[in-house]
């Protein structure tokens, strides 16, 4: 028996009808030219790869995300991309190989074995952009800021309020950690414990360990809040180096921040351990009110690239396209569209032209109707075609 429900989709993939499209679109053309202007060069991955160099040195959080099937013609498992930031480290330390400072961006779908949020499904598409060979801290205040123009030029601020910047290190917790004395077998169960703030579930993990030497990683559950978190935090990890380092790069940021974006709010979580467990040094969120998840994450990963033979220092972020164009006030159809007649005159034919070099929509009214969406009509007047605005019977 055949089903009549073929045109159905599997749970969390989704279809973008012309309005939708319209606007992702929009918005990824213009945070693509935007990153240009940073000089940010555009590449595009493939969809699919071997997963031995897809997610070799990635953790087992990305490859359980991961889609796989195998590849008839070499026996091999491929996966399809559930992270293009990987794929873009590859290509710096093995397709480009360039000395120095190299910036690229990409955009494109992405496919989870399992929805990470309401609003994207399994199939983000993603958008973002990548600073590879500088450790400095500079890169990171650079990737930040480039991140906050992309959501000014998305003009999220009118439906949504302003951005909260959410401001974490992964240094704080590791050298928390290995002040600690936590054993190594249980250092994945302190991890999800504080990706989840959940402190009787990390009470339950440290019960073993010496109170006074597991103290500090407690302490880290209760370390969020506003940029007066770092003063407590200083006072709390007073003890260890390593820890107070990685502060000065989160103050670092919350100042520059705080002084180019007085409309951005700040959010310190030292417990924040966002994403995936490839990032080494500062992380970072960009949220909106009303969206339960970021809509921009990021963070340093300087080891990614030595898989592929170069150890790179690297930072970026991206987007979820999807996501972002629901809070974004960008006008897919801010042209205006023209309607045309249905004419042989070679002088309306010449006049299409001329609209749509100079980037207007016009579109034919087949049948003499013309499409809703325009705004505005060619009409003939005094031998020439004009636009006017679109009245009843304007196109005829």
């Amino acid at each position: 028996m055949v089903s009549d429900k073929r045109w159905l989709l599997p749970d969390g993939i989704d279809e973008l009808l012309p309005d939708q499209a319209g606007a992702v679109e929009a918005l990824r053309r213009a945070l693509l030219d935007e990153c240009a202007r940073w000089g940010y060069r555009y590449v595009i991955p493939p969809l699919v790869e071997f997963t031995d160099s897809l997610l070799v040195g990635l953790g087992a959080d990305l490859e359980l995300l991961t889609c796989k099937f195998s590849d008839r013609n070499s026996g091999k498992t491929l996966g399809v991309r559930a992270d293009m930031t990987p794929q873009v480290a590859r290509i710096d330390a093995h397709s480009l190989a360039e000395d120095g400072v190299t910036r690229l961006c990409y955009s494109g779908s992405t496919l989870h074995s399992t929805a990470q949020s309401v609003l994207s499904g399994r199939s983000p598409i993603q958008l973002g952009a990548e600073l590879f060979g500088c450790a400095d801290i500079a890169a990171d205040l650079e990737v930040i800021e480039l991140m906050l123009t992309l959501l000014e030029r998305a003009d999220t601020v009118e439906h949504h309020g302003p951005v909260t910047l959410d401001v974490g290190h992964v240094g704080v917790y590791e050298a928390v950690l290995e002040d600690s004395g936590v054993g190594e077998s249980t250092t994945d169960a302190v991890f999800d414990a504080l990706q989840r703030k959940s402190l009787p579930d990390l009470e339950a993990v440290l019960e073993a360990s010496h109170p006074d030497m597991a103290g500090a990683l407690r302490a880290l559950v209760s370390l969020q809040g506003g940029v007066d978190v770092l003063g407590k935090a200083r006072t709390s990890l007073a003890g260890n180096p390593g820890a107070l380092a990685a502060l000065d790069e989160v103050e670092q940021v919350v100042n520059s921040v705080v002084a180019a974006h007085p409309d951005v709010s700040v959010y310190v979580d030292l417990a924040e351990l966002r994403g995936f467990r490839y990032h080494t040094g500062l992380v970072f969120g960009a949220y909106l009110e009303g969206f339960g998840a970021a809509v921009a994450t990021g963070g340093r990963y300087n080891n990614v690239g030595a898989v592929f033979g170069r150890n790179r220092a690297a930072t970026g972020f991206a987007f979820d396209l999807k996501a972002l164009a629901t809070a974004s006030s960008l006008d897919a159809l801010a042209d205006a569209w023209v309607s045309a007649p249905e004419s042989a005159d070679p002088e309306l034919a010449q006049r299409v032209r001329q609209l749509r070099q100079a980037g207007r929509t016009v579109v034919t009214a087949l049948g003499g109707t013309p499409d809703p969406r325009c705004r505005e009509a060619l009409v003939k007047k005094q031998g020439g075609w004009v636009c006017q605005p679109c009245s009843p019977g304007a196109a005829e």
